[in-house]
């Protein structure tokens, strides 16, 4: 099951939260992925250090611009009761390399990572599955 797998007790952000206050948690808590969520915790989008970098600095916002002009809106998730064959079939589909799980509510209870899942295989299937998942397309 996915709750067996993904990472819990996450740090997120809001979507008023500056890119600098996310780029700071980021460095502080040694993460590259901040889940964007409301105050009840329900997934809005995703921030990642390449969407502070391409998004943000590239564009020379201003550091007090809130994550929820860079976020990437479209979240893959799962439920946290889900089988973690599904999660990996979902992440294929999509091209991501991380899955939210989330509650009935779609309020955050952990992610799964790519390495996550390659950690739990061995060999070959190891290699498919991050083989797989790194053909996903650049996104802007």
């Amino acid at each position: 099951m996915c709750q067996d797998v993904m990472k819990s007790g996450l740090r997120s952000v809001s979507p008023d939260t500056t890119i600098e206050d996310a780029a700071i948690l980021m460095r502080d808590e040694g993460v590259g992925f901040l889940p964007v969520c409301d105050h009840a915790r329900r997934v809005l989008g995703t921030l990642t250090d390449r969407d502070i970098t391409i998004r943000a600095v590239a564009s020379r916002a201003a550091s007090t611009d809130p994550v929820e002009r860079f976020m990437t809106r479209s979240v893959v998730a799962c439920r946290s009761t889900d089988d973690l064959l599904h999660a990996q079939e979902l992440m294929s589909e999509e091209k991501v390399s991380r899955i939210m799980c989330v509650d009935e509510d779609g309020a955050l209870e952990g992610v799964i990572s790519l390495s996550d899942i390659a950690r739990l295989e061995s060999g070959a299937r190891a290699a498919a599955i991050v083989q797989d998942l790194s053909d996903r397309d650049v996104r802007s």
